[in-house]
């Protein structure tokens, strides 16, 4: 049967038969696998620990009828015990990889795969809060999905902002023509630091105060659920005390 080698972050797992797991994989060139890693619930397996939700490993792998199978795993980042320790990051890397599964598929996003990546790497050293890392990703993945908000100008009729009026449905804010009745207005901060968020500009960021970076984690949060399929079980569960 076919071998190939690719990087890939593990996404989630779960038992087959009684020391086999089935690893759900975003790798680097082959997109979303499902394979087997046989024997790796057994206390002698060589590279159990390197097949846990959160790892990014350089695989081995053979081609199945349904699944592959992983033959051999060598570590590329050793994110799942640096994040588990902590809850907030914990939580916020659930909801970063559930997302990553929905969003990605067989034909693969290289992009996806390197953002994904960065911000496991980035809540594992701590670099920024946890909730600011989870919304930074969210932005960004949903945008490379093709629903990028516009946090600027309308996002209905493309009138030049700044607009205040927040519609999620609608794909960010909107001009005062095109606001539904009784539908919100962000303040000038929550918008500038929304943008950030998604531009990657963590000085400006990191300097927002906690009353801002929580009404824009809500409207992350509205904005993700409104356009993922049946939205993200994990996000309910997301901490958002600081862990920085």
């Amino acid at each position: 049967m076919p071998v190939y080698r690719d990087e890939a972050v593990v996404l989630r797992t779960h038992k087959l038969g009684e020391a086999d797991r089935i690893v759900t994989l975003l790798t680097r060139r082959h997109g979303k696998v499902r394979a087997v890693a046989k024997g790796v619930r057994r206390t002698a397996s060589k590279f159990g620990s390197r097949l846990e939700p959160f790892m990014v490993a350089d695989l081995q792998l053979y081609e199945g009828r349904t699944l592959d199978v992983i033959t051999q795993a060598e570590t590329l980042g050793a994110y799942g015990a640096l994040i588990a320790e902590d809850y907030p990051s914990y939580t916020a890397a659930t909801a970063m990889v559930e997302t990553a599964d929905k969003l990605t598929e067989s034909e693969g996003s290289l992009q996806q795969y390197l953002l994904l990546v960065g911000a496991l790497r980035s809540l594992s050293r701590r670099e920024h809060t946890a909730s600011l890392t989870l919304d930074s990703y969210l932005l960004r993945a949903l945008s490379m999905a093709g629903w990028a908000p516009s946090f600027h100008d309308c996002a209905r009729c493309g009138l030049a902002g700044p607009h205040n009026h927040m519609v999620v449905q609608i794909g960010g804010v909107v001009c005062a023509d095109c606001a539904p009745p009784g539908s919100p207005r962000l303040d000038t901060e929550t918008l500038g630091l929304l943008g950030a968020l998604l531009e990657g500009n963590w000085a400006v960021a990191d300097a927002a105060p906690e009353n801002t970076a929580s009404g824009a984690s809500g409207v992350v949060a509205a904005y993700t659920q409104w356009h993922l399929e049946r939205g993200l079980r994990s996000l309910s569960h997301v901490s958002r005390e600081s862990s920085v």
